[in-house]
């Protein structure tokens, strides 16, 4: 990594000669290849305090405790250790989603893997760092999987490990868009599954599992269910943006 570190070092002048520095939100001119200017900075949202103890829900800012909870987490505890989400999802963090993943930017994938550093709570603990999977036939068309993107930068900037086959997609599901609770959980039954090869690295783990994007969390929530029973210790969702849509139930 050093090595690499030092030839980017020395090249990047060239690049910037070559190919300037661009916002990739608005196509400013900006200092790095992987930042934003300061007023897409300025429109992205970034989770504050106070926030639940157990999902990271932004509370009113009367609710100074910090056991404090939100009520979804009051009427139905997780089954997760937290989330570390790098921003809110808005119109601007939308758009670099899109642009990373469907733009085929992925060199963004620094950048946003700093963005959920930077919330991600930090221990003296080796931290495993596993993809949310995708189905073999969508990795085919789409040529990466953006979460083992980000979760190869987030493993080597938090000095932890990677383990980007430890679940399987089994089964290629649709949109979850628009389906209620139980329709999600019907939809993703069996899709999801345990890597047999790895159980023995998922076990008494702390593992992070990594997301672009979390919506309703229903896909999230099949994968700890399968890293719990694999036997991992903790497992903790970190995710660029989280939607926080109180219709989405």
């Amino acid at each position: 990594m050093a090595a690499v570190a030092f030839l980017s070092d020395v090249f990047r002048p060239v690049v910037d000669l070559i190919y300037p520095p661009r916002c990739p939100l608005c196509g400013s001119s900006i200092a790095d290849q992987t930042g934003l200017c300061m007023t897409c900075w300025s429109e992205l949202v970034i989770p504050g305090e106070p926030s639940c103890a157990s999902c990271s829900r932004p509370l009113p800012a009367e609710l100074t405790s910090e056991t404090a909870e939100c009520a979804e987490c009051l009427r139905s505890p997780p089954e997760h250790d937290g989330i570390s989400a790098g921003t809110l999802y808005n119109d601007a963090s939308r758009q670099l989603i899109l642009r990373f993943k469907h733009g085929r930017k992925i060199a963004m994938s620094s950048m946003l893997a700093r963005l959920i550093l930077a919330r991600l709570p930090q221990t003296d603990e080796t931290k495993l760092f596993v993809p949310v999977p995708l189905h073999w036939s969508r990795l085919w068309q789409r040529g990466f999987n953006q979460s083992a993107l980000l979760a190869r930068e987030l493993a080597d900037l938090n000095g932890g490990e990677l383990l980007v086959d430890g679940l399987l997609r089994k089964k290629r599901t649709p949109a979850l868009g628009g389906l209620g609770k139980t329709a999600r959980a019907r939809v993703l039954s069996g899709a999801i599954v345990l890597n047999p090869r790895r159980r023995d690295e998922l076990r008494g783990r702390h593992v992070i599992l990594v997301d672009d994007v979390l919506t309703s969390g229903s896909t999230s929530a099949a994968c700890v269910k399968v890293l719990k029973r694999a036997g991992a210790d903790r497992v903790t969702i970190a995710c660029v943006a989280r939607v926080l849509n109180e219709a989405v139930s």
